[in-house]
């Protein structure tokens, strides 16, 4: 099954993430007014991010913390209450707002609207062998380690979930995890690291 999903998947991806991209633009234009009303500094948050094989790519998201954030504080880490998330930062996290320009990542091919999360290059670089099998597979708007915890697991927990997914790829995981998706999103399980999760806890 993984063998005929793994073409197919890319179809898919260009077919509903072009879609949901295109509708979620309304939204997308009115967070951005909000952002940029809220706090100084520019509306989209860029990174590099480890992709397919490893491959380096440029992730979108909406900007939810102050400028610099990432080399302030707890760096990488994003804990509740932290003061770098500002006011409509915080709302845009709770209701994974911020992620809805990732889906212009996926009809440019760097991500999948499911798969392991894209991760730091130097998170990658501390990968053992065994851990590079995570990046077999474009990385997703959102996957198995998203939906069975997220930031709140231990960080080789959710290597291994991921893994497992990669193993274990097939169209009927792909819709449980949309739906799984669904979920979460309105519980706001996981969504900050807690006293086990994160890298390097």
């Amino acid at each position: 099954m993984r063998s005929l999903w793994l073409p197919l998947k890319r179809v898919f991806d260009l077919l509903i993430g072009s879609a949901a991209a295109v509708a979620s633009l309304p939204v997308v234009a009115v967070c951005a007014v909000a952002v940029k009303l809220d706090s100084p500094g520019p509306v989209l948050f860029r990174q590099r991010r480890a992709g397919l094989e490893g491959g380096e790519f440029e992730i979108f998201k909406l900007r939810t913390m102050v400028v610099g954030a990432e080399s302030i504080g707890a760096g990488a880490a994003v804990d509740d209450g932290d003061a770098r998330i500002t006011r409509v930062g915080g709302f845009l996290r709770r209701w994974s707002l911020d992620e809805l320009p990732n889906l212009w990542n996926v009809v440019g091919g760097e991500m999948s609207l499911v798969g392991p999360r894209p991760t730091l290059p130097e998170q990658v670089a501390e990968y053992t062998e065994h851990q590079r099998r995570r990046l077999a597979v474009r990385p997703g708007v959102t996957g198995w380690a998203q939906v069975s915890g997220r930031a709140s697991l231990p960080w080789s927990e959710r290597i291994e979930l991921d893994i497992w997914y990669v193993e274990n790829l097939s169209p009927l995981l792909d819709l449980k995890i949309l739906l799984a998706t669904a979920r979460m999103v309105f519980t706001g399980e996981g969504l900050y690291r807690g006293d086990s999760g994160g890298w390097r806890n």
